[in-house]
């Protein structure tokens, strides 16, 4: 016969692997994102002679998943240079959103999915309706 402590010590701990193992399956169910950071660089043009849009704003936003705590909601705000390019050195891979807002041109924003270690990203701003 079995000692009763040890039977209840024993169900305890299979009880301890089964709840183990279905929080470690439903950890890999999660859909698999591209690991890693990637470097971008943005260019911004605008009008039928796609010249390079000065100072424009971009701004540049993805989620930062963490396992124990709420997703993190990250914005990084820079200006173009002369050239009509902007680079952002460190962005994780996976979908990213890129909003360019410049005086006298419409107002862009698009997701992006970011796969490789470095990417361009060319813009072409349009020009505003017309108002009367």
């Amino acid at each position: 016969m079995v000692n009763p402590l040890a039977q209840a010590l024993l169900r305890t701990l299979l009880a301890g692997l089964l709840l183990f193992g279905a929080v470690g399956a439903q950890e890999d169910s999660r859909p698999e994102q591209p690991s890693g950071t990637a470097r971008l660089r943005i260019e911004v043009t605008a009008g039928e002679r796609n010249k390079p849009v000065d100072s424009a704003s971009v701004y540049v936003r993805y989620v930062e998943e963490r396992k124990l705590r709420k997703d993190k909601k990250i914005e990084m705000n820079v200006k173009t240079n002369k050239e009509g390019i902007v680079r952002v050195p460190e962005v994780p891979k996976g979908r990213v959103l890129i909003q360019v807002i410049a005086e006298g041109w419409k107002t862009f924003g698009r997701w992006y999915e970011i796969t490789a270690d470095e990417e361009v990203v060319k813009i072409k701003l349009e020009k505003p309706p017309r108002w009367y």
